[in-house]
């Protein structure tokens, strides 16, 4: 049995009329008629009652139908399945970020604008430090991940810096310029205890910040080295030490923790950077980096190193 008996079969089931369902199916009557008898005996059973002005469905035929529709359905859904995933328009994702990372608006405005683009392809998600996200997607364990630090160390990796984000200086509370108007100079927090971010994957935060600190000419004095900088605005409201983060992260502790921007002489940038595997053209990672792209400021430098501003480069990017 193949398809196109599935066909003519509805055809003259629907028609009632040898002749007319040919003329429908664009084919002679004498064929057609041949292709019924032909299903029939394949089948074992008589489908239609005949009579010499039309064809009618008897009790086989009736349930045939049913099936015949059904199956003549899953087909053209298989077909059109099997051409959105040769455009990549169907399939699985798996997608990681860090805590701070899926903190950044951009995060969740690109999988909201995936979804409604591509909602048969499925996004499986997960959080991570930096290090385990970039030897997942090495390992093939995921196929993109949201990140602020570089992959230099994975040649085999592609990247996208989605965007350059400002740091500000996170203060406890009652620090004595939580409540100075206008932007700091980090020079005035030589004496502070800092809390810096452990140093997993190779130039990162930390680098970004040891080398402003030095630039503003002190080196941090150093009390607490955590794995996030989520971690570390917890310590700064608990009022351990103070810290640089991102301004995405100024919604964090509002009731113990003081964010103020730094001044133009102190001032510099991490990216946020979105690391993958260079998929294949009709790949559905593709969808997902083409979706990332358009995300992009239409006037965005495109882009040099990350970092700082022009006064200073950066060695994230």
């Amino acid at each position: 049995m193949e398809l196109r008996h599935l066909r003519y079969f509805i055809a003259v089931a629907e028609e009632e009329h040898m002749t007319r369902a040919a003329e429908r199916l664009g084919i002679q009557q004498p064929p057609l008629s041949q292709q019924i008898r032909d299903l029939e005996r394949e089948l074992g059973v008589q489908l239609f009652d005949r009579t010499p002005r039309s064809v009618r469905l008897n009790t086989a035929g009736r349930v045939f139908l049913e099936d015949a529709r059904a199956l003549l359905a899953g087909a053209e859904r298989a077909a059109v399945r099997a051409q959105q995933a040769t455009r990549g328009q169907i399939g699985r994702i798996a997608v990681g970020y860090t805590s701070s990372a899926s903190l950044h608006p951009r995060v969740p405005q690109l999988i909201r604008a995936f979804h409604a683009r591509h909602p048969m392809i499925a996004l499986d998600s997960q959080e991570n430090a930096t290090r385990d996200l970039l030897e997942a997607v090495a390992g093939e364990a995921l196929d993109a991940v949201f990140v602020r630090a570089s992959a230099k160390r994975y040649p085999a990796l592609s990247s996208l810096v989605l965007d350059q984000e400002e740091m500000v200086a996170a203060l406890p509370i009652e620090h004595r310029l939580a409540g100075k108007r206008g932007a700091l100079a980090l020079a005035d927090l030589a004496a502070d205890p800092f809390i810096l971010y452990r140093r997993e994957d190779g130039p990162g935060v930390q680098d970004e910040l040891l080398a402003a600190c030095a630039k503003a000419g002190f080196a941090p004095r150093v009390v607490a080295d955590v794995p996030r900088l989520l971690s570390a605005v917890t310590l700064v409201a608990s009022g351990r030490g103070i810290t640089l983060l991102p301004r995405t992260l100024q919604a964090l502790h509002r009731e113990s923790v003081a964010y103020r921007p730094l001044d133009a002489a102190s001032a510099f940038t991490i990216p946020l950077t979105l690391v993958y595997r260079k998929p294949a053209p009709d790949a559905p990672l593709a969808r997902f980096v083409e979706a990332a792209r358009e995300t992009l400021p239409t006037q965005a430098p495109q882009r040099r190193p990350a970092g700082r501003p022009p006064r200073a480069r950066s060695r994230l990017d």
